[in-house]
């Protein structure tokens, strides 16, 4: 390119934007200066903000004071009793019928009696139904008869509705099925030599 050539190039910068219209009442502003050291402190402090070191640092978040004073009032911060928090956990987690029903497990005995309790025990407890397994039929076969009352006395404990049922279930009988393979109604151990 020539030097001619170079003068019939407009300058891009030098070329006004139609867009901004000049206002006619505006005033310099004094702050700038034509040596450029105001754009040259306006760049060095964008930078500062944006370097690794600057950006490591914790930004304080200017927190309401209001709530962070400590006083002769108690707040949340203060030390809380163990049964409030308990309670507000298990409030929180809904576990207030679970406890109620465990601590009815290990209460067995005072709720329907020393002998009683001494031939069954509760298994389990799902939706209103009771699992009580006894140490023999004949224990069952009482407990069934009694299964009204001990329903009653279980709800004065945990709620009205609470137990809807009780299923009395015999003794665990000894398995005769040894190993793998099996034979499907087959009559069990036998005297296979005479």
């Amino acid at each position: 390119m020539s030097p001619e050539d170079a003068d019939a190039v407009p300058d891009l910068a030098a070329v006004p934007d139609p867009a901004v219209v000049p206002d006619p009442d505006a005033v310099p502003d004094p702050a700038h200066r034509d040596d450029g050291l105001d754009l040259a402190r306006a760049l060095t402090r964008a930078t500062a903000k944006s370097t690794p070191a600057a950006r490591r640092k914790p930004k304080r978040r200017d927190r309401p004071t209001r709530g962070r004073v400590s006083g002769a009032h108690p707040d949340e911060r203060d030390p809380q009793l163990l049964d409030t928090t308990l309670g507000r956990l298990v409030d929180d987690h809904g576990w207030e019928l679970d406890l109620r029903v465990h601590g009815v497990f290990g209460r067995w005995p005072e709720l329907v009696g020393a002998e009683v309790a001494a031939h069954c025990a509760p298994e389990s407890f799902a939706d209103g139904k009771l699992l009580v397994r006894t140490d023999s039929t004949a224990w069952a076969t009482q407990l069934k008869l009694l299964a009204p009352t001990v329903v009653r006395r279980l709800n004065e404990e945990l709620g009205h509705g609470t137990v809807a049922l009780i299923e009395v279930v015999g003794p665990h009988l000894p398995s005769w099925k040894k190993g793998p393979r099996s034979v499907r109604d087959g009559r069990g151990p036998r005297d296979t030599y005479g």
